[in-house]
């Protein structure tokens, strides 16, 4: 439900450049459009942590380190965008 929101806006931004529309009306549009990818990218992976991370730690061993280190380097993406 949430991606054929931000479809939406997408396809909204799109409409607007071809309609030729005030660009800071535009810019706006995009930080909305950022912000709920955002929002997305933390629900999944809070998802991911709570299930996919810790069934793997509750196992241990080498997958349990490679998925925490694989939602580490998520989360570092994340921040860094």
């Amino acid at each position: 439900m949430r991606l054929r929101r931000i479809e939406g806006q997408v396809r909204g931004l799109q409409r607007m450049v071809d309609e030729d529309k005030y660009c800071i009306d535009i810019l706006t549009q995009v930080s909305a459009a950022t912000s709920a990818l955002k929002a997305f990218s933390l629900s999944l992976l809070e998802e991911h942590l709570a299930h996919c991370v810790a069934e793997a730690t509750q196992k241990g061993g080498p997958e349990a380190e490679a998925k925490v280190k694989e939602a580490s380097d998520a989360i570092a993406r994340l921040v860094r965008s």
